[in-house]
Parts: C-alpha cells; structure tokens; sequence
C-alpha cells in the first residue's frame, strides 16, 4: 500500500536541536516569560485573570494576545518563551502596546488556580484551539478575532513583533482611520486590497485544510497560494 504524506508548510527545525534549546538554554537566560499573575491586569504583563484584562483592554483601548499554552510540557511554547518573550525586547514592545494573557493547560494542575480551569476550556473551544502553543490577537473590544500565530525555531522578539503588527493593522479601528486618511477614492483601493489579501490567505488556509499530498505538483500550488498573498501585501502596504 503506497504511504502518502499531508501537505504541511516547510519548516527547517529538527527534532535534535529543538531539544537542546529546550533543555540547555543560555548561560543565566530563562525558558519562561515573566511570571503570570492570578489577579488583575497590567499593560504588558502576563496575567490569568481574562476578565480584569478584558476591562482594562476596553479602557486602555488595546488589543490583546492571548497565549494557549502548555507551560510545562510543550516544547515549542517553553522555546518561545524562551526565545521571544523573555526577551527585554519583547517586553519592552509589550509594556504600552498590549495586554497579555495567559491561558494554560499544564500536565500540573496546581499551576492554574480552580477558578480559571473552566474559563481556559471555554476560551479555548470559543477560538478553536486544536494545538499549543497558539497565539490569538483580539481587539479591545475582548471578543473580536483579528488574527491568529504560532510557534517557530526562528522566530525572535523583532520577528514576532512584525507579525503581531501584521496583524493588528486589521483593527477597525486602525482601517477606519486609514482610510479616512486616504479620501474616499483611495479608501476604496485600500479596502479592496486588503480584502484580496483576506481571500489570498483564506484560500491557502482552506487548501490545507484538505491535507494534499506531498508532491511536485502540490508543492507548485503552494508556492503559488505564497505568490498571490505577497503580491496582495504588497500591493495593500503601498498606501
């Protein structure tokens, strides 16, 4: 019987060297972000408490990264915290730009206070969380979806920053006022791009979602779907 392979975006981690940055980090570097609080909400700190950072979300008018985790058993969300928000970079990005909350689901159930097990759950089957560790953007508002990221080897306070920022420029808030900046005629321009950039990576998403088969021709159609989403970025980021 002929044994195919799924499809899945290319990524160059072996399994070696995620172990060792995993268990023998930098001399004196920590694996973990800053501690998490179990009440309250600070601009650019991580805390538990979902609903105190809603409230301060709305008041501040920011947006929110939410962080579905494993903190003591998955590998590629201690390698982030590792190597992106422990770092001063990160964290001095996050002090005045988001709020941050933490949404775990360790193998040690003392790690996440009673109070906030089914709060977890709930968030996590709201979003749709299937892996860890997956980082959900929300706008001020608490509820509304603008984006989702993940975890990679690579990935460094400056990389994931431009991602998150890659992102949040879909706040309405932010649409709204480029393209009152724009004027009507080059607001409409503006919207439609960023409408084809939308379908560019809503048609990827879905054409994974099917698990093609590794192949020539299907590694063709992959790099076609990159193709039609950098030309659309492109073509959305020249306004």
């Amino acid at each position: 019987m002929k044994t195919t392979r799924s499809f899945r975006f290319p990524y160059s981690a072996a399994k070696l060297a995620l172990t060792i940055a995993i268990l023998v980090p930098a001399a004196g570097e920590s694996l973990h972000a800053n501690e998490v609080a179990t009440e309250g909400a600070e601009v650019g700190q991580w805390t538990m408490d979902f609903a105190a950072a809603s409230a301060l979300a709305r008041e501040k008018d920011l947006p929110m990264l939410l962080n579905f985790t494993g903190s003591d058993w998955c590998g590629w969300c201690k390698l982030m915290d590792g190597n992106v928000f422990a770092k001063p970079d990160w964290e001095e990005y996050a002090s005045d730009q988001i709020i941050l909350v933490t949404l775990d689901f360790p193998r040690d159930k003392s790690i996440v206070p009673e109070k906030f097990v089914s709060q977890n759950e709930e968030l996590k089957g709201k979003f749709g969380i299937r892996g860890y560790p997956s980082y959900v953007l929300l706008d001020s508002d608490a509820e509304t979806k603008i984006g989702q990221l993940g975890a990679g080897r690579e990935k460094t306070p400056a990389s994931f920053i431009e991602e998150v920022e890659g992102v949040l420029q879909f706040r309405q808030s932010i649409i709204d006022a480029k393209v009152e900046a724009l004027g009507e005629t080059k607001g409409a321009e503006y919207l439609a791009s960023m409408e084809a950039f939308r379908s560019a990576e809503s048609a990827l998403k879905d054409w994974l979602a099917t698990r093609p088969e590794r192949n020539d021709e299907n590694n063709q159609k992959f790099e076609g779907f990159q193709k039609a989403i950098e030309e659309a970025r492109e073509k959305m980021t020249s306004f």
